[in-house]
């Protein structure tokens, strides 16, 4: 597979990585060996990326990334995660004491002394201007608890202010066909300052991978189900922020625009690593087939200006109106 480097920590990683929230929480159940088993074909089919939480299953993740590392040393694996959500969301709880907590119980779940990258998971606004913030995430580099860190943001404009900061290796931001607007100035801004792009939410939540109708159900601990309007956290991070039946009925239009031979998701994909100033995409995957159909997409031909153009139409008449000025 393709590989990028990610931005200032100069390690090259896969275009397409995994994201590992559904193996932790609010996906639905996962069960242990199944996990594993999502890891396992990521890693044949040549991802070196996965992204991961302290939160996700208040540690769950993290800790089955660590098991499989554990029992797959071969494996050429950069693991990204994230911390800063497991406290009221707070200036005042991003600090040096916290940061060295919160990174040691990530080196014990993942079993490692240095974690590769650090992201502060989408913190309160104010914690992207602080100073105080970043000099203490330049300690835990240079304490080695830390090899590099980057910021996981909701808005392009905290994405804007965290490109600005010296030390920011990475950002990592909501980019898919319904969420166009990081295209304006933050990736030119990134890819300017030699700063990564992880793209997340990808499919929009699923959305974008066409399988779904007005009638679909998801189960009551899936987020999908209880955060459609912002009651648990953000609500761009369920459907993009889009209204679900919108949604729906948009997909079924960007499905008609894949290429034979292409599944709604694999374009999706497709469509955002050909995104000038992206490092890698980080979809979910419940189960092996998703995983390797994922990956999979890193193999298909460059969509054609056409189709690039039909994603912009579709999005400007169908979604812009819902999501373009919040995030």
């Amino acid at each position: 597979m393709e590989k990028r480097v990610l931005g200032r920590t100069g390690r090259p990683v896969s275009v397409i990585g995994l994201g590992t929230w559904q193996l932790g929480a609010d996906w639905g159940d996962v069960r242990e060996e199944d996990a594993l088993a999502v890891l396992e074909a990521s890693v044949e089919a040549g991802v070196t990326l996965f992204d991961t939480a302290d939160v996700y299953g208040d540690g769950r993740s993290e800790r089955l990334i660590g098991r499989f590392r554990k029992e797959r040393p071969d494996a050429e694996v950069f693991v990204a995660t994230k911390f800063g959500r497991r406290v009221e969301q707070l200036p005042e709880h991003y600090h040096l004491a916290n940061f060295r907590a919160w990174a040691d119980r990530s080196r014990a779940n993942l079993g490692v002394d240095r974690l590769d990258l650090v992201q502060l998971h989408c913190p309160p606004t104010p914690v992207h201007s602080s100073d105080e913030v970043f000099d203490a995430l330049d300690t835990l580099v240079a304490e080695e608890r830390i090899a590099a860190y980057g910021v996981s943001v909701e808005t392009c404009a905290e994405a804007l202010t965290a490109i600005a900061r010296p030390g920011v290796a990475s950002v990592q931001i909501i980019l898919n066909a319904f969420r166009l607007k990081p295209l304006e100035q933050v990736l030119p801004a990134a890819e300017a300052a030699g700063v990564a792009i992880l793209a997340r939410v990808p499919l929009a939540s699923g959305l974008l991978s066409g399988r779904y109708s007005e009638q679909t159900v998801f189960a009551p601990d899936d987020h999908r189900t209880y955060n459609r309007h912002g009651e648990a956290f953000d609500q761009g991070e369920t459907f993009s922020g889009v209204d679900f039946a919108t949604g729906v009925e948009a997909a079924r239009e960007f499905a008609a625009l894949a290429p034979e031979g292409a599944t709604s998701a694999q374009t999706a994909l497709r469509w955002i690593i050909q995104q000038p100033g992206v490092t890698t995409v980080i979809p979910g995957a419940r189960n092996v087939a998703q995983a390797r159909a994922n990956a999979a997409a890193a193999a298909l031909a460059p969509l054609p200006g056409a189709t690039l153009d039909a994603v912009r139409e579709l999005y400007d008449r169908r979604i812009r109106p819902q999501v373009h000025e919040r995030w």
